[in-house]
């Protein structure tokens, strides 16, 4: 009886180890498309900021979101994000950083509560249904596109991915990141939002 589970075990644990490779590499391919068209809004993921001031990753999206900005692909910037432990937000340092920038402060939607991916896209779909908002271009980092345009799309949102411009690729951090990103995707699929 015992090898029985532990055959089991094994052969579970393997069909587990091939699934997230495989979506993985769907994850690693839709890194690298810029699907970046016409639309509503142009929605920005926060990332660490440090007393006031984007960090690289996160001044990367917004100088990402501006320059799409500027050729026209959507009216507006929602920037995401809440309290990362003092007293700013990703959302507002986001929304301050473009207003630097020359976006018009009344052109930037800020989401200031998020603490997850889930919750922040959660979060953005409300205010989107709110505003009679349809369709987003999606901007953050190469491997988190997979996952968080298909949380924004389960909220009815019509969604394109656009990641930030990133010279490294191939690297063993990357490589994590897109199996991370694959368990996190299959978390939420099954009702575990992180």
């Amino acid at each position: 009886m015992k090898r029985y589970f532990a055959i089991a075990g094994v052969t579970a644990g393997l069909v587990l180890v091939a699934y997230l490779t495989g979506l993985a590499r769907e994850i690693e391919r839709q890194s690298v498309q810029d699907e970046a068209r016409s639309a509503d809004v142009i929605v920005v993921l926060g990332a660490a900021e440090y007393r006031g001031r984007p960090s690289p990753v996160l001044r990367a999206r917004l100088d990402h979101a501006f320059e799409l900005m500027q050729r026209g692909i959507a009216p507006r910037i929602l920037t995401t994000g809440g309290p990362g432990g003092d007293q700013y937000t990703e959302g507002e340092v986001s929304r301050d950083y473009l207003v630097q920038r020359g976006v018009h402060s009344e052109q930037i939607i800020v989401e200031d509560e998020g603490d997850s991916t889930v919750h922040s896209l959660t979060a953005v779909g409300e205010i989107m249904r709110r505003m009679g908002l349809t369709s987003a271009v999606l901007v953050s980092d190469g491997y988190h596109i997979f996952r968080a345009k298909r949380i924004l799309a389960s909220q009815g949102v019509k969604v394109y991915g656009s990641p930030r411009p990133s010279p490294v690729r191939g690297t063993w951090s990357e490589r994590w990141q897109l199996y991370r990103q694959a368990g996190g995707y299959v978390l939420w699929r099954v009702g575990i939002n992180i």
